[in-house]
């Protein structure tokens, strides 16, 4: 289960890092949305500091990630943007919420594992 753990974390790490490298350096192909007003969000939200911040946070945590350390904060300050990429798939863009509800559920597992970290807090 630890081996399991760690590729977890690690996947999760690099996919985190790979993301939010391209909300500043623009690598990947961009999404193509169904509903205009997926695409108008995400354009506005693009255009504004908003998207770089996203970026910025999810490569610190993915870098968190991938070296193994503050792994519970790490998880934690992805939670709310893997739920928000959830949410707005889940109401703007279904047809493209794969990678999005892969990114969630790794985030959701991972917490799982790590809830002995978080018992303080509740």
């Amino acid at each position: 289960m630890n081996k399991l753990i760690l590729i977890i974390r690690i996947l999760l790490g690099l996919l985190l890092i790979v993301f939010g490298s391209n909300k500043f350096i623009d690598f990947l192909p961009a999404i193509e949305f169904a509903n205009p007003d997926a695409g108008a969000l995400f354009g506005a939200l693009a255009g504004s500091y908003i998207m770089k911040t996203v970026g910025l946070i999810e490569v610190i945590a993915g870098l968190l990630l991938v070296i193994n350390k503050a792994v519970p904060f790490a998880l934690v300050i992805l939670a709310p943007i893997s739920i928000n990429i959830i949410l707005f798939h889940l109401t703007l863009d279904p047809a493209n919420i794969g990678p999005g509800a892969f990114v969630f559920l790794l985030n959701i597992f991972l917490i799982f594992k790590y809830w002995d970290k978080y018992k303080t807090l509740f």
